[in-house]
């Protein structure tokens, strides 16, 4: 195998899911994230201010992005164009106990002209 069928292999995308072959998509999306930063999330395109349709959820530990665009699809009936996953660390303070624990968080970019009605 050559070098070039090393890098071509790498290149491919991974379209495999590993968490809902345990759980069902209802374990996988654990919450909506509801504050007023996700609410003001707004991109500069063209000098322009619109809206994009960027929504965020808690995730189970285990789901990878796989895991969340199939759960979103099943759950919302929406077209997911992007999932963007960051894991929050635990928050602590010195004289305090814990703060926060650590939990993971996806970003959600759906397809133009879509929308999940969160709140109703």
């Amino acid at each position: 195998m050559s070098y070039k069928d090393i890098l071509r292999k790498r290149a491919k995308k991974n379209q495999s899911v590993s968490a809902l072959q345990t759980f069902s998509p209802e374990h996988i999306i654990v919450s909506p994230l509801i504050t007023e930063k996700t609410f003001s999330v707004e991109s500069e395109q063209d000098n322009d201010k619109e809206k994009v349709n960027k929504y965020y959820f808690k995730v189970h530990s285990k789901a990878n992005k796989n895991d969340v665009k199939q759960s979103i699809s099943f759950l919302y009936k929406v077209d997911v164009e992007k999932v963007n996953i960051v894991i929050v660390p635990m928050k602590w303070r010195a004289n305090r106990k814990l703060v926060r624990r650590s939990y993971k968080k996806a970003a959600i970019t759906l397809k133009k002209w879509q929308k999940i009605d969160l709140v109703g």
